[in-house]
């Protein structure tokens, strides 16, 4: 059904995985859109209460596809990659469902984007968390502006997304970014027990917790979003933007001069 992403349902729990592990799981066209019309087909499955978001093999998801980046330069095509992204999160955040993050590895860019917008993240220790969209000479997308204030207010926010640090797990948590650190192999447990917690709770009354405050945020979600798709087809346009993607191709320390 899906090239990029697989989408299991079993009873009460749906799990999607990223699934392009010899790139890193890293997000090209094809996975943005898939994720956008699988996690808008579940809303329609009103039997899944709890939905697992995890990748394939070594890492959760490097991010967006850089070498994709690179071989496109049409700013009109990047546009509607900005639509796709913008019906993900959508999708994401409404879903009438308990969604959780499962980490392990790195979780990056638009990876982590996806992982924050998440009601729950579980990350392993060794984890690399980043939103280093800065590195690139880009803003977040994926909602990155939005789910960073969420959780960290808008001065820590912007000071987060400005330096791109990696984060591990340990860091990750004490700054609120996630909120289980677990030991590296264990993740899957760790989610495993959270859902048969969830499972075993009055569920229907968390869920309608989470859709009143997030039916009061839209407004912001969608302001925000309009905003990352104009600031970043600016930005791809920008000689810092070249730099940083031709400097990370070529694994070497890019020079930015403000332009």
């Amino acid at each position: 059904m899906y090239e990029t992403i697989q989408l299991e349902v079993a009873e009460r729990k749906a799990t999607v995985t990223l699934n392009r592990p010899s790139a890193m799981n890293a997000m090209d066209f094809t996975m943005m859109r898939e994720l956008a019309d699988c996690f808008e087909a579940l809303h329609n499955e009103k039997e899944v209460q709890v939905l697992v978001v995890k990748g394939e093999g070594k890492v959760f998801s490097a991010g967006g596809d850089v070498k994709m980046m690179v071989a496109s330069d049409d700013f009109s095509d990047f546009g509607t990659i900005m639509g796709d992204i913008a019906r993900l999160v959508k999708a994401y955040y409404t879903l009438p469902m308990i969604t959780i993050a499962q980490i392990h590895g790195a979780s990056a860019g638009l990876g982590f984007s996806l992982a924050l917008g998440s009601d729950f993240i579980v990350a392993e220790e060794s984890s690399k968390l980043a939103m280093n969209f800065i590195g690139i000479g880009l803003i977040p997308d994926g909602a990155g502006h939005f789910f960073m204030k969420e959780r960290l207010g808008t001065v820590k926010a912007k000071q987060m997304i400005w330096e791109g640090k990696m984060l591990d797990g340990e860091q990750a948590l004490a700054l609120g970014l996630v909120d289980y650190n677990v030991a590296d192999g264990t993740a899957s447990v760790v989610v495993d027990q959270i859902v048969g917690k969830l499972l075993a709770s009055p569920i229907l009354a968390m869920i309608e917790t989470k859709q009143i405050l997030h039916n009061a945020n839209l407004s912001t979600l969608e302001q925000i979003l309009q905003g990352e798709s104009e600031g970043q087809v600016k930005m791809r346009q920008t000689k810092d933007h070249l730099e940083g993607i031709q400097a990370f191709v070529a694994k070497r320390i890019p020079q930015f001069v403000g332009e």
